[in-house]
């Protein structure tokens, strides 16, 4: 079915299902992402007795994937600019079915680590790529809309793995294998996928290919459309040379490159994650055995997608800022209701109620909508490389968090961190408030005029 929207006066149409198809497709990749990110919350019970698990080596093992997906968010970044978006998602599909499979054969700690290391290239490849690719395809009047497919096909695919974990857990101490082994099967699913991806049309008339951009944007929309598009891409890039690394650091671009660093460093350091990777823990330290740690694993996952869903249909209705500002301000609030039922080991139905609530909050708002802004914020020029600085950063803080979080719950209970979380949930919400410009309804060329500094 196709939509109509008026740009200067002349009716322009949209080509939904073909936008909505390759939207989808793309975003595999945060199924991906969403596979691996949940299923070590399923398998750590059975890893801390397979590999003797201290403090220390139970946060760096979850946190390894970051370090490879920081890896891999350089690789794409440069693979981006100079190869297109299509290839990056390709190599990303391969890199995430082979490292399933390593992990799940894995032996020894050691190789386990490297195998987990592995995905997290895949993962930080895909982190990056999808969003960036279904912003540069979309229309400005549902662009928000369909980024945040990208975080739909996440919490999907934190929901299934979470069944699937669930479903495991009575296996036997080799469940683990298994978790981790089915992996290879979205990955691909998503390497055949990407085959039939068109390349983004910005990135067509970047390397001077205007007729294979003409003919995608041509798919996507009508003949309006495409002439507006064109002269929009093509004025934003006139006079612009290949770009060294250096000029993510320039003056001009500055504001908007550290804006999305520190909305990537917030939305991991807000501390949801914790919940999401260390859910047997946090349960746990409330007397719940490892059937109930596991239900919960699956509740969190269908409330994350419920909500995702309300961010979707509200992202470009509401717009950005007022969702980060609820989002950034409701978990303040609701960590610290958390930490006083874990300190006075409240039941576990209560803690579960708090925790439902603050993934409600985190997926309505932080989740979809730092992702969404990432993609935009960024000029034509240098998005590529400024969206690998950011999701790097994203993945940097990820890994502190997941790293610190055994330790600091370890020295002061598990109540302790989330206190700690609360505040930089506060400071989030003074930063959004103060610095965040809406950006809902513009085109990314109407942003690059605005993000940037003259």
């Amino acid at each position: 079915m196709n939509n109509t929207l008026l740009l200067d006066e002349q009716p322009v149409r949209f080509n939904n299902a073909y936008i909505i198809g390759i939207s989808f497709i793309s975003a595999l990749g945060g199924y991906l992402f969403g596979f691996d990110f949940a299923v070590i919350s399923g398998a750590l019970p059975f890893l801390r007795t397979e590999f003797a698990l201290n403090a220390w080596w139970e946060g760096f093992l979850t946190g390894s994937l970051a370090l490879g997906c920081i890896a891999g968010c350089i690789i794409a970044g440069s693979l981006a600019d100079r190869y297109g978006r299509r290839p990056g998602l390709m190599l990303a599909a391969a890199i995430f079915a082979l490292s399933s499979l390593g992990m799940a054969f894995s032996v020894s700690l050691s190789m386990f680590v490297v195998m987990r290391f592995a995905a997290g290239i895949g993962v930080g490849m895909a982190s990056m790529l999808s969003p960036m690719y279904i912003a540069e395809i979309s229309p400005a009047s549902i662009r928000g809309r369909n980024v945040a497919i990208n975080q739909l096909t996440i919490v999907i695919g934190i929901l299934i793995t979470n069944l699937v974990n669930y479903s495991l857990s009575d296996n036997g101490s080799e469940a683990w294998r298994w978790m981790f082994g089915l992996g290879t099967i979205p990955a691909l699913f998503f390497l055949v996928g990407v085959i039939w991806l068109p390349e983004s049309p910005r990135w067509l008339v970047k390397a001077g290919k205007d007729a294979q951009a003409q003919k995608v944007l041509g798919k996507i929309g009508s003949e309006g459309f495409v002439s507006g598009t064109l002269s929009d891409i093509e004025a934003s890039l006139q006079g612009v040379k290949k770009q060294p690394f250096a000029a993510v650091f320039n003056k001009s671009v500055r504001p908007a490159v550290l804006l999305g660093i520190t909305l990537a460093v917030f939305q991991q350091l807000c501390g949801i994650n914790v919940v999401f990777n260390y859910t047997s823990t946090i349960f746990e330290s409330v007397g719940a055995d490892l059937d109930r740690q596991l239900f919960e694993t699956v509740s969190i996952g269908v409330v994350n997608l419920i909500f995702t869903l309300v961010a979707m249909w509200q992202v470009d209705k509401l717009g950005r800022r007022p969702l980060m500002l609820f989002g950034s301000l409701g978990l303040s609030v609701l960590y610290v209701v958390l930490s006083f039922a874990l300190q006075f080991q409240a039941s576990a139905a209560l803690v579960s109620l708090f925790v439902l609530l603050a993934i409600a909050t985190y997926a309505t708002s932080l989740a979809p909508v730092t992702w969404v802004l990432i993609s935009e914020i960024f000029p034509n020029k240098i998005r590529g490389m400024a969206s690998s600085v950011a999701i790097v950063s994203l993945w940097s803080a990820y890994f502190i968090l997941v790293f610190t979080f055994p330790i600091l719950a370890e020295k002061l209970g598990t109540y302790g961190p989330f206190y700690l979380y609360a505040c930089i949930c506060l400071l989030g919400f003074l930063f959004v408030k103060s610095k965040v410009k809406e950006t809902k309804g513009q085109t990314l060329e109407e942003l690059e005029s605005t993000m940037v500094t003259h």
